[in-house]
């Protein structure tokens, strides 16, 4: 394929947020040689990014891009934006979108950089963003990263997801996510372009509460057969959810969903399998982390994905588990074996089997369901 010539870069780039994902973001773009404007809300992390290139919070040990503007003024974050990065949690998305409003350029893109679905209403992100800041291009920015690793720029290859029109596809390179590709593509940072917003979102989500589950089972001490069923069963139960809503099967088979369920549930550098091991272990919640407020996207989605799944009509067993043992106090062990313990079925919905397991305890109720 030919690449398509004259794409112009977002050369000015606005980051809602300075934790480690936002500051990894940040100087990615400062490294690809965008004017860089970064919004946070503490003071001290902020002052020393902008004076030491350092976030001492979140990447203390990882030396920035030099010239990242740092403010905690959200109009001057925000002031002469061509493209706005969103790295909020996704409890806090709704609240942030009303604070940017009155100072967001008329037509910027904005694009969410977090992951999950909203727990109230189980809204997808991007359609939390354009109810709240309609007339703005709204994509996503997914795939397998870690943050330490953007920021040290190792190479790390993402998705960007927009919605394309009849004229985005007669003129591709003049789109949002074109132009966001070129503005942070380096020689560290590979970015793909999909126009699968809805599958891009669905698999952020379902990966976190995937890597919770595969948590829980190390923690309890089991070990690698069992990680790997429940990434491919829990691959298979995004795989539904995604095209229920409308995204494609080849979306969630990219980096946006195999890509990013291997990398967060291999690895206690995520914060989500890490609370998993940490419970399996036995450890309560409120202690887990050495008792820090440390934010695990999963915990909440485990709720979201699973209230969005029920009124979908999709059965997401390991994710219903997981939201019974965070949100319903559902003994852990207990629960894997119920659902470990189903019918037993055939491998795909083509074949439509469905047969006693002889590993149910005698007198359950085998007849219900299952994906």
């Amino acid at each position: 394929m030919t690449p398509t010539p004259g794409t112009p870069p977002y050369d000015r780039i606005a980051v809602i947020g300075a934790g480690a994902w936002g500051t990894a973001l940040a100087s990615a773009a400062r490294q690809a040689g965008r004017h860089v404007t970064q919004w946070g809300r503490d003071a001290r992390i902020i002052d020393a990014i902008r004076t030491t290139a350092r976030n001492p919070a979140y990447l203390p040990d990882i030396p920035l891009a030099p010239g990242i503007q740092a403010t905690t003024n959200l109009a001057t974050c925000l002031t002469g934006a061509q493209a706005v990065l969103l790295v909020t949690p996704s409890h806090s998305l709704r609240e942030i979108c009303a604070a940017l409003s009155p100072h967001l350029p008329p037509g910027v893109p904005l694009i969410l950089c977090a992951k999950g679905i909203e727990r109230d209403t189980g809204l997808l992100l991007s359609d939390v963003v354009m109810a709240e800041l309609s007339g703005h291009p709204t994509g996503a920015l997914s795939g397998p990263t870690f943050a330490h690793e953007v920021a040290r720029g190792f190479p790390t290859a993402v998705t960007i997801a927009f919605p394309f029109t009849t004229q985005d596809r007669l003129t591709p390179g003049a789109t949002p996510a074109a132009r966001l590709a070129v503005s942070l593509g380096s020689t560290a940072l590979r970015p793909y372009i999909t126009d699968d917003l809805v599958g891009v979102e669905v698999g952020g989500a379902v990966k976190n509460v995937v890597a919770i589950a595969c948590g829980m089972m190390t923690g309890a001490g089991f070990a690698e057969n069992t990680r790997a069923a429940l990434i491919t069963r829990g691959l298979g139960e995004m795989t539904a959810l995604a095209a229920a809503l409308g995204g494609r099967a080849g979306t969630i088979m990219g980096l946006s969903g195999v890509g990013d369920l291997t990398l967060t549930c291999s690895s206690q550098t995520s914060r989500n399998m890490s609370l998993g091991v940490q419970l399996g272990q036995g450890i309560a919640r409120a202690d887990c982390f050495d008792g820090r407020p440390v934010v695990a996207e999963g915990e909440v989605n485990a709720a979201s994905v699973t209230t969005l799944a029920a009124r979908a009509d999709v059965p997401m067993p390991i994710c219903q588990a997981v939201n019974a043992i965070l949100h319903q106090q559902a003994d852990l062990k207990a629960t894997f074996t119920e659902m470990w313990n189903r019918p037993l079925r055939s491998e795909g919905a083509s074949l439509g089997i469905s047969l006693v397991n002889p590993g149910a305890a005698p007198g359950r109720d085998r007849s219900e369901p299952q994906s």
